[in-house]
């Protein structure tokens, strides 16, 4: 497949956050909020528009990747910037085909070269160990409430950086879902059924 990854357009926004939508529709939970994310980090003073990034097969939008300024506060209250990876969504027919390893692949590549430190996100460490995420705990970085746990990585991206920061991650505001407002978003797409989880987050 001859895949076309380039950043993402305001005029594709609404498309990838309808793709995004599909992608995790019933994943995790009922229905999805994924796309309101995204749709908030656009609107967030962590936006990257380098890493706004989408993946194009036959003149068609399939997979797209964002990536967020955040920041790890260390022990001495010292703010340090870092990027917070995802969501990252693939439209269900394109999926298990190489295209997100294509997207983070490109990502990662454009956030080295933009010099950020590092990359965290909260995943499946079977695939993501395949890009060099490690557990965080091995750079001494937790999650805000002081946690650490397998699905949570850490990518180094400069020689000397991420490993000399220690303390707690903090990812952007955005993230954070206000259900009246989710109602409110999903009335801009078409009407999907909610259903029963396909996968089980106690098992990631």
């Amino acid at each position: 497949m001859e895949i076309i990854i380039r950043k993402t357009d305001k005029i594709n926004y609404y498309q990838t956050e309808n793709l995004t939508r599909e992608a995790f529709w019933n994943l995790y939970r009922s229905g999805c909020d994924e796309h309101l994310v995204l749709h908030q980090l656009r609107e967030s003073n962590s936006y990257v528009e380098e890493l706004d990034l989408i993946a194009i097969y036959e003149g068609e939008i399939i997979g797209h990747v964002i990536s967020t300024k955040a920041h790890v506060i260390d022990t001495e209250n010292k703010e340090h910037e870092v990027l917070c990876v995802g969501p990252i969504a693939i439209l269900p027919e394109f999926q298990n085909k190489g295209i997100g390893t294509k997207l983070l692949d490109f990502s990662i590549s454009v956030a080295g070269k933009l010099g950020y430190t590092g990359m965290i996100l909260f995943g499946n460490p079977d695939y993501y160990h395949r890009f060099g995420f490690r557990n965080a705990q091995e750079f001494g970085i937790t999650t805000k409430e002081g946690l650490n746990f397998e699905p949570f990585m850490v990518l180094e991206l400069q020689e000397i950086g991420i490993e000399k920061i220690n303390g707690k991650f903090y990812e952007a505001k955005a993230f954070t879902i206000n259900e009246k407002e989710l109602d409110k978003f999903e009335k801009k797409f078409p009407e999907k059924i909610k259903g029963k989880p396909k996968i089980d987050l106690n098992i990631l």
